[in-house]
């Protein structure tokens, strides 16, 4: 339509949401469905959290707040950072949004200029790219192979970086393929970004507490301080304490960027909810054993998937280390038909096969920036995963 804003048409709806949509939709009509296409917990929020939220709304704390976080809210991000990362932020350094969405896209909105690029490594949030358009800027994508684990290399950041470049966006453990940077891999692009000072860093740690096989998580910030006046480390209680909505996530950074930040949501949603951040301050200052119980369940989970999935004929699943997403490839069904006649060209074809014919929803590589992949959530009961897996072997089985 006319009307409408060349930004609107330079952007395209999630496909995360898109398939999990589909599935619901195929659900409701009767259709026996297993949607592995959502990266949301399928826990209950911690009761203390809850507690702490009915608790707020019987004291009344049910109206505006300060646009960018409550003070209590404030100092529990700053107390967190310094017990689990070893950093020490500042009150005007820390901001709170609804959702690190939001957080991302303030950060983006607030220093992108017509044409300014960031560098987004390939597989990726969904989200990264369209938020860069939104912004104005230019999103230039790296392609990391599933040879090099998913993750960025130095030689090709270096390749990438232009005059032009604002941010480089990092994210670990990563949304799609649970690929986790260490530290050492992490001060190797450190090293690279220290020769190019107009290149800021944005770093998506939402995942942090989801690592496995005793893997130590690392930030950026904590690797690389030299560069922490150009860096943004981006968090929130969603993934971590089973919140996704609640909607509260949290950033920190340099004092002048975090100022245009709030500057920016004062003039769109204005302050996160107030119950919702209350029962933040719960999630991170009261007992943290349910990240470690439910690291435990997700880390048994991504055995069994990763498991069930190297044993289908064209599948080739490497384990990750974090989050809790599988990213195999399907190099080796491309081509084939399926049993009741799909040509498997790509892999959005597979996911859209492979929906219609077993129910199993998941979401097709192209849409995270590399293919032949698909990417699955694994955050559901070990009885639906068995089943779901047992379902993509009986159709890659079928595939001829």
């Amino acid at each position: 339509m006319a009307f409408l804003s060349d930004a609107v048409s330079r952007v395209k709806p999630s496909p995360t949401i898109a398939m999990t949509g589909r599935a619901r939709d195929l659900a409701a009509s009767g259709r026996d469905v297993i949607s592995l296409s959502a990266g949301e917990p399928d826990f209950d929020t911690p009761e203390h959290i809850r507690d702490a939220a009915k608790a707020a709304i019987d004291a009344g704390h049910t109206r505006y707040t300060a646009v960018d976080g409550i003070p209590e809210l404030k100092q529990a991000i700053r107390e967190k950072f310094a017990r689990e990362n070893g950093l020490d932020y500042a009150v005007a350094e820390i901001t709170v949004g609804t959702g690190g969405k939001q957080v991302l896209y303030n950060a983006l909105m607030a220093t992108l200029n017509p044409g300014d690029e960031v560098v987004i490594p390939a597989p990726y949030w969904v989200s990264y790219p369209d938020m860069v358009l939104l912004a104005g800027g230019a999103p230039i994508v790296v392609q990391c192979a599933m040879a090099q684990g998913y993750k960025l290399a130095p030689e090709q950041l270096e390749a990438a970086i232009t005059p032009r470049t604002k941010w480089v966006m990092l994210n670990s453990p990563s949304n799609p393929t649970g690929a986790v940077y260490t530290a050492e891999e992490l001060g190797a692009l450190a090293e690279v970004l220290a020769r190019h000072p107009h290149v800021w860093v944005m770093t998506d740690d939402i995942y942090e507490h989801l690592t496995f096989d005793g893997l130590t998580f690392a930030t950026f910030p904590a690797v690389a301080p030299a560069l922490n006046d150009r860096t943004l480390i981006v968090n929130g209680v969603s993934k971590a304490y089973a919140m996704t909505g609640w909607r509260i996530g949290y950033g920190a950074g340099p004092a002048t960027l975090i100022r245009a930040m709030g500057v920016l949501q004062s003039q769109s949603t204005s302050n996160p909810n107030s119950i919702a951040q209350h029962a933040a301050v719960a999630a991170l200052n009261g007992p943290q054993d349910y990240i470690a119980e439910s690291r435990a369940v997700f880390e048994r989970r991504r055995n069994l998937v990763v498991a069930g999935l190297n044993q289908c004929e064209g599948i080739d699943c490497p384990v990750p280390q974090g989050a809790f997403y599988v990213y195999p490839s399907i190099a080796g069904l491309i081509g084939k038909t399926s049993a009741a006649g799909t040509r498997i060209t790509d892999d959005e074809a597979f996911a859209n096969a492979l929906l219609e014919e077993t129910g199993v929803a998941v979401v097709f590589g192209a849409a995270f920036g590399l293919g032949p992949h698909f990417r699955i959530s694994y955050a559901t009961s070990d009885a639906q995963l068995e089943d779901a897996v047992a379902r993509i072997r009986g159709f890659c089985g079928g595939c001829r």
